[in-house]
């Protein structure tokens, strides 16, 4: 009965640090109209940019939404990365 109790405790450790992973983990989506893109930080967006960080993107996903992906801080402006 030793191993079945080690494989269960080895099972609940794993599963803790499998959900302390993905706590601090922290990703967000950011928007300006249509096209959104992932953020790993927090902006205070300038306003002129008008983007918003919506909680979720729809029940279907990713209906609509095109998602175009740059490093640095900045927002997607028509078809122009536009760095602050």
């Amino acid at each position: 009965m030793r191993p079945l109790g080690e494989t269960a405790a080895g099972a609940i450790l794993g599963a803790g640090f499998l959900t302390a992973s993905a706590i601090s983990a922290s990703a967000a989506i950011a928007c300006a109209g249509r096209v959104c893109w992932h953020t790993h930080e927090t902006y205070a967006y300038p306003r002129e940019s008008r983007v918003v960080v919506p909680r979720t993107i729809g029940a279907g996903g990713r209906e609509g939404f095109t998602f175009r992906e740059h490093e640095g801080r900045g927002y997607w402006r028509g078809r122009n990365w536009v760095t602050w």
